[in-house]
């Protein structure tokens, strides 16, 4: 009657192709999702940003050989890979399922009764067992297993694309405190002189030692500024060396401007993150199916697709063939010498009945798995959209204001310059040439931040778009 059943299920092609089907997505994803401007939208160009693997983004040799450097040594981008390599292991567990497995156990008994001479009897049999794959068991748990190694190796891309920022960010940090630096320390050098000017129109009666005194406060206030810029330095080059897995040390770096961020593939060298064409490229949504957590989070969805099909199929029989063959000198009620062949193959089909709700449970639970999974998908592209927007928010914000730093340094150097010719000619006090300075220095000290705000802005904008997974 089993078998009879079974054999109609089995003509059944329809049930056949199901239990035997491939995972198709089938999450909504909502439109607009991502909410670009409209003038980005219309853009065309000719490549995406995305499509640049890191070489040709971060053109400084400098920074190349930094992040092939933390590629080769970093800790968590090697457990990555070591996950590749468990993943693999258990796909090729999973292909070999189909196979039989073939044991060799040999057994050997000493037997007595009441004293009678001790009976020896031995077995040596090769014990053969084999699942048949009738409603797609196996085949849905090897597919299953292969989503887990595409899960693995986007990981790993994931890492790789994360690392590549961070070391690219905080080289471009130490580039900018550089020239912090360097404003501070040439800044230490004027005010000094100022201070010294002030020092002197005091001991001439001309100022107050108010006047000397705040000067000299906010040249001490420069100080500080330098040693903090200098502690900043080396808490950089020690979160480098952390993701370089080697003690701390001084980090090369080229100077800030030698070596820009990319525009396009054709385009010529400079400061492009501040060029409006820029963001403009690259920013269709199918480009965000590049991005390692889109693809991640779909191959999830594999995967609990196919357990569900492996969960489904625990509902149907399963059909087991076992065989023995070997050699024994055990003839059931009786003892020879010498033994003989073994032979036996057995069948055996199994149809749950009754399993105290496992089989149900365990479906209902993959199941509720995918549908979760299906909706954090979508949660995926839309957080996806979202980093792309705010990245181009930020290169927007960065473009701006650059202009408006770059007219503000110069009007207040000139006003810089002014102040110290009035006040030398005893035109100005002592406050104007202190408001000149410190405004000059803040402003100075900000268009570099914001320089460095640009540059992090299109690194965002590349690893959001799906980049550095080359």
């Amino acid at each position: 009657m089993t078998t009879a059943a079974v054999s109609l299920l089995l003509t059944d092609c329809s049930l056949y192709k199901e239990m035997h089907g491939t995972y198709e997505s089938q999450a909504e994803i909502p439109s607009d999702t991502y909410g670009i401007g409209q003038d980005v939208k219309e853009a065309t160009g000719n490549g995406s940003l995305a499509d640049l693997s890191w070489r040709e983004f971060f053109t400084d040799p400098v920074l190349q050989q930094l992040i092939e450097q933390v590629l080769a040594k970093n800790t968590d981008l090697n457990t990555a890979c070591i996950a590749i390599e468990k993943s693999e292991e258990s796909l090729k567990a999973a292909k070999m399922a189909y196979l039989p497995s073939l044991y060799f156990s040999p057994s050997g008994t000493l037997s007595s009764f009441d004293f009678s001479p001790v009976s020896k009897t031995y077995n040596m049999p090769l014990q053969l067992s084999m699942d048949v794959d009738l409603f797609g068991s196996i085949t849905n748990k090897k597919r299953a297993a292969n989503a887990v190694l595409l899960q693995a190796q986007v990981r790993e891309e994931a890492v790789r694309a994360n690392l590549i920022s961070t070391v690219a960010q905080q080289y471009y940090m130490l580039q900018v405190l550089d020239r912090q630096l360097e404003i501070l320390t040439v800044t230490d050098s004027l005010w000094n002189a100022s201070l010294e000017t002030e020092k002197t129109l005091w001991e001439n009666g001309k100022i107050y030692s108010t006047a000397v005194n705040q000067m000299e406060s906010s040249y001490l206030n420069v100080k500080t500024q330098i040693v903090d810029t200098r502690r900043n330095i080396r808490g950089v080059e020690n979160a480098i060396c952390r993701l370089l897995a080697q003690a701390p040390q001084p980090v090369k770096r080229s100077q800030w401007g030698s070596s820009a961020l990319p525009e396009h593939v054709d385009s010529s060298t400079g400061q492009r993150m501040f060029d409006k064409k820029f963001i403009q490229i690259g920013v269709p949504a199918e480009v965000l199916q590049n991005r390692p957590d889109i693809r991640l989070a779909n191959f999830a969805m594999e995967e609990a697709f196919y357990n569900t099909q492996a969960a489904r199929a625990a509902f149907f029989p399963s059909l087991t063939l076992q065989g023995v063959a070997g050699w024994t000198n055990s003839a059931g009620s009786m003892v020879v010498d010498p033994g003989k062949i073994l032979l036996n193959a057995v069948a055996s089909l199994s149809q749950p009945i009754f399993a105290r709700g496992k089989i149900k449970a365990n479906h209902r639970i993959a199941q509720l798995t995918e549908s979760d999974l299906q909706r954090k998908y979508v949660q995926t592209v839309i957080d996806a959209g979202n980093q792309v927007n705010e990245a181009l928010a930020d290169c927007q914000a960065a473009r701006e204001k650059h202009a408006y730093y770059h007219r503000q340094v110069d009007v207040l150097h000139e006003a810089y310059i002014g102040t110290h010719e009035l006040m030398d000619n005893g035109k100005a006090n002592y406050l104007e040439v202190l408001t000149a300075q410190e405004s000059l220095l803040n402003a100075q000290l900000s268009e570099a931040m914001n320089m460095y705000n640009g540059a992090k802005a299109v690194i965002a904008l590349y690893i959001a778009l799906g980049g550095a997974t080359k």
